[in-house]
């Protein structure tokens, strides 16, 4: 696990429908709420298993969008595809250390072809 590289705090940036989306818990219902709840555990939890600061980006997508942002979590609304704007968020890091939190394949291979490491949802989910 990536962890802090001294004065910088690690970015780490949460592909919100994916990790919405890893457990059936009815999500698809109130897609809106459910990535507020997402939210609101990352504000008050943060990632458990990192230790040192980290800044968190939520990236919601479709009916998501909207979701404000809260201390402690930054939310960006893709305009299109969430999984391009976290491989845009991660090219623009340049040389800062950035952990994606997601299990889509396709953006684990875009992202760490670009130097980030990844992890999957239940980093961020805990054991619901």
């Amino acid at each position: 696990m990536v962890e802090d590289s001294g004065s910088t705090p690690l970015l780490v940036i949460v592909d919100g429908a994916n990790v919405v989306g890893s457990v059936p818990d009815g999500w698809w219902r109130d897609r809106r709420g459910a990535a507020e709840r997402l939210r609101d555990r990352l504000a008050a939890d943060g990632v458990p298993e990192l230790s040192g600061p980290a800044e968190i980006v939520l990236v919601v997508e479709g009916a998501a969008r909207g979701v404000e942002a809260v201390p402690g979590v930054r939310v960006e609304a893709a305009p299109g595809s969430g999984d391009d704007l976290v491989v845009e968020l991660v090219e623009r890091a340049g040389d800062r250390a950035v952990l994606v939190v997601t299990a889509d394949r396709e953006l684990r291979r875009r992202v760490t072809e670009l130097g980030a490491e990844v992890t999957g949802p239940r980093a961020v989910r805990g054991r619901e």
